[in-house]
C-alpha cells in the first residue's frame, strides 16, 4: 500500500512540475480551422529550447515535406521537422531564437512564454516585436 500512495504522490509531484515549464508536448491548431493540426515537443539542450515536429494528426498531410523551405530544410519531412531552435532562457521568457512556419517556409525571430501551466504563448517576428504574429499552443495530454 505504501508504494502506491508514494508512486501517487511521485506522478503527482512529475505533473506539477513538468506543468511549470516549456519544455513538453504541446498542440499546435489551425489558425483557420482551429482544429489540432500538430503536436510540438519543446526540449531543452545545452541550456537552450528546441522544438520539433512530433505528430501530424491529418494522415494525409503525414506524408508532406517543407518544399518552401529554404537551405538545409528544404524538402525535408514535417514530421520530425525541427522548428524552434536556440532560445534562451531571460526571466519569464526564451528568446534569441528562431521558429520556422512549415506552411509556408518561413523563418521568424521569436519568443516564447509560459501563459499558464498549460498554455504556451508564441510570438514570431520580422525586425520588430510589434510587426508579428501570436499563437498559443496548449499542453498536449
Amino acid at each position: 500500500m505504501k508504494k502506491i500512495f508514494f508512486m501517487i504522490l511521485l506522478s503527482a509531484i512529475s505533473f506539477h512540475v513538468n506543468s511549470q515549464t516549456i519544455f513538453g508536448k504541446w498542440n499546435s491548431t489551425n489558425e483557420k480551422t482551429g482544429e489540432i493540426d500538430s503536436v510540438i515537443e519543446v526540449y531543452e539542450k545545452n541550456g537552450k529550447a528546441f522544438a520539433k515536429v512530433i505528430e501530424i494528426k491529418d494522415p494525409k498531410r503525414q506524408g508532406l515535406v517543407c518544399d518552401l523551405c529554404e537551405g538545409a530544410n528544404k524538402n525535408k519531412p514535417i514530421l520530425g521537422l525541427n522548428i524552434l531552435d536556440g532560445l534562451k532562457k531571460d526571466g519569464d521568457e526564451w528568446s534569441g531564437g528562431t521558429i520556422l512556419d512549415p506552411r509556408n517556409g518561413k523563418v521568424y525571430k521569436c519568443y516564447i512564454t509560459l501563459e499558464s501551466p498549460n498554455k504556451l504563448k508564441l510570438r514570431g517576428y520580422i525586425g520588430f516585436s510589434l510587426f508579428g504574429k501570436t499563437a498559443y499552443w496548449e499542453r498536449a495530454k
